[in-house]
């Protein structure tokens, strides 16, 4: 039972309680008033009727006349004459019983008055006594009534006393809510503060519980900070802060794989010529410097550019990873003119090569560090400070026209062309968490389905995405609501710019009620990052229906999300570039245990991505992965059901 019901039916109690204790007192109090007055009215008129009768000299007929007449004009019991023996001379009596007053009002408080004695004189001589009782019934029916009038009073001083009681402990109740939501949210990874109640002691209370959020936010927030600084010294290079050659490559190779990537990216690769040479020439401080202007020039591009890398692979080589098409050009040519401008002042002798290659993003990463470097040995071959050399491979999009591609991918969801492939997530124990359904299109009337990879980005481009999840929604509730599997369907981050998207989805889930709570929809990092009060937005619709929301593709980026608590997830899916290796690479390992336990201070499950090996899986679940995804997960899980 809650404190604010005890306090209620203590209040209650205690009203019900004065309100039965004054009827009671008032009542007893009454009752011993009405029993004195109706005494002392018994012996006034014994008095009062003995002096009338010892006027009559003695004639018996007269004496018993005044007897009746007393009798006839009040409201007696009875009245008696004995005479000197104490014979009965004459008595009248009456039965009459109370009119209002129920009987066992009149059992539970008899009216016990004195009789009303006098003696009966004629002249000197006694010659009897005469004793009065006076009806006990009106008395009964008056102290009915006044019990009933003062029972209607107290009952309505006890009504009002009520609801004053009640605006009072909801006046108390309101912080005591507030500090409940509060430790409600904190349990949540929300840190709300309360504004603080008047009452001394619940305010006492506010302060307590805001100054614990706020330390438990400063803990949270610490860590995430410890836990950048963490990837800063395990995965970046030190002189320059951009990321390895180990981590650029992982997170490239991710990036390549990625459905929701455009189909074609550029990849820069910067080298600083003859280093060993700088170094005896210029000073190693001075060519650090050289060395930090260059990634400062790149990380521009990579506070700019969504999705960008940045990355260091050797002492001279730099690396830049653009997933944007038609823009090697432009890029090579500004980051040339920034280059120009920032290292030739610093001394003549420096010399960099720029090669830029764009290529179709189904290419390997072979492909594209091939590509890249021949490029950048090509412009090596100049004498110039600052040589660029671009490489552009036309992509099958590009031939046929994005409008073809767009009609072909209208008329492949209009025709119902489309279909969902399963992919399991796996705990530690071989159990199935949810099966992950992208979705294929048959672009082509006779030709193959299409993984999203090839055709989502210009589904992006052309505003299809939106249309193209939601029948992957359909897709997943139809067969959820068959087998009863939880499933978990990719959303574009673009989908939720879309209009119509959340009234459209928030339809298509109550008209499948039972097979919504069986439904995981997960967005990419990107749609943290960029479009927040979206992704609040979209918790606030689908979360109440039973549907768990995640985030897929999440790396040390997702650390930046200042309100990353207040987004209202249910589980993070790590992407393969921090997951991947994990088992030969200790700092990679580090930092994906601290990721888990940061993520699990939220209340929040983590899974991991691109899982490949069984080492990395094993050390993936001693980190306190919740699931694992992948080639390996798949394999896996065929074999368990085989």
């Amino acid at each position: 039972m809650s404190l604010i019901r005890q306090i209620w039916l203590l209040v209650l109690g205690a009203v019900v309680l004065a309100l039965v204790g004054s009827v009671g007192v008032s009542t007893h109090t009454l009752r011993d008033l009405l029993q004195t007055q109706l005494a002392v009215k018994n012996n006034d008129n014994a008095n009062a009727l003995a002096l009338a009768m010892s006027q009559q000299q003695g004639d018996v007929e007269l004496m018993s006349l005044l007897v009746s007449a007393q009798f006839d004009g009040g409201a007696y019991e009875s009245l008696r004459w004995r005479d000197q023996q104490g014979r009965l001379v004459y008595e009248r009596r009456a039965h009459t019983e109370p009119q209002q007053a129920p009987a066992w009002f009149v059992q539970l408080l008899p009216i016990q008055a004195a009789p009303g004695l006098a003696k009966v004189s004629n002249g000197w001589s006694a010659i009897g006594e005469v004793e009065v009782r006076s009806h006990t019934g009106y008395v009964h029916d008056a102290l009915w009534n006044s019990l009933l009038h003062s029972t209607l009073w107290l009952v309505a001083v006890g009504l009002v006393a009520s609801v004053m009681a009640k605006l009072v402990l909801q006046r108390l109740r309101r912080p005591v809510d507030a500090a409940v939501a509060q430790a409600d949210a904190l349990v949540q990874g929300r840190f709300e503060a309360q504004p603080e109640p008047d009452v001394p002691e619940m305010k006492r209370l506010g302060q307590a519980m805001n100054t614990m959020v706020a330390r438990v936010q400063q803990m949270f927030e610490g860590q995430a900070e410890q836990l950048r600084q963490l990837h800063q010294q395990l995965l970046c290079d030190p002189l320059t802060g951009v990321t390895n050659r180990a981590q650029f490559v992982a997170e490239l190779n991710s990036a390549l794989h990625r459905d929701d990537a455009p189909l074609r990216g550029a990849l820069l690769m910067a080298r600083v010529r003859d280093l060993s040479t700088l170094n005896h020439v210029l000073g190693r401080q001075s060519v650090d410097v050289a060395l930090q202007t260059l990634a400062q020039a790149l990380q521009v591009y990579h506070g700019r550019v969504n999705g960008c890398l940045v990355g260091r692979l050797n002492g001279s080589d730099f690396a830049l990873w653009l997933p944007v098409p038609d823009v090697a050009q432009e890029t090579a040519e500004a980051l040339s003119s920034a280059l120009h401008t920032s290292l030739l002042p610093m001394s003549t002798s420096i010399r960099v090569a720029l090669g830029v290659v764009e290529l179709p993003r189904q290419r390997p990463l072979s492909a594209w560090l091939s590509a890249a470097d021949a490029a950048l040995a090509q412009a090596e071959q100049s004498d110039q400070g600052v040589k660029h050399v671009i490489s552009v491979d036309v992509t099958e999009s590009q031939q046929q026209g994005e409008r073809a591609w767009r009609q072909h991918i209208l008329e492949a969801l209009s025709s119902g062309q489309h279909r969902i492939i399963e992919y399991p997530l796996l705990d530690r124990q071989g159990r199935l968490l949810h099966l992950e359904c992208p979705m294929q299109l048959r672009l082509q009337p006779e030709g193959p389905f299409e993984p999203a990879a090839r055709w989502l980005p210009l589904a992006v481009r052309s505003r299809l995405s939106a249309d193209a999840d939601l029948h992957a929604v359909q897709h997943a509730l139809t067969a959820s609501a068959g087998d009863g599997q939880r499933r978990g369907i990719n959303v574009a981050p673009a989908t939720l710019s879309e209009d119509s998207f959340l009234a459209r989805l928030r339809a298509l889930l109550q008209e499948h009620s039972a097979a919504a709570t069986l439904l995981d929809m997960e967005l990419a990092q990107a749609a943290v990052l960029l479009n927040l009060e979206a992704m609040q937005e979209l918790s606030r619709l689908v979360r109440p229906l039973g549907v768990r929301l995640g985030v897929e593709h999440a790396g040390a980026e997702l650390t930046r999300v200042e309100r990353l608590y207040a987004v209202g997830l249910d589980y993070v899916k790590l992407d393969s570039s921090v997951c991947a290796g994990v088992a030969v690479d200790s700092p990679r390992a580090a930092f994906a245990r601290s990721m888990v336990a940061l993520l699990h201070s939220l209340d929040l499950q983590v899974y991991a991505e691109g899982v490949r090996e069984a080492a990395d899986a094993q050390v993936l679940w001693e980190s306190g992965f919740d699931g694992v995804t992948g080639p390996w997960a798949t394999a896996h899980g065929n074999t368990a059901k085989g």
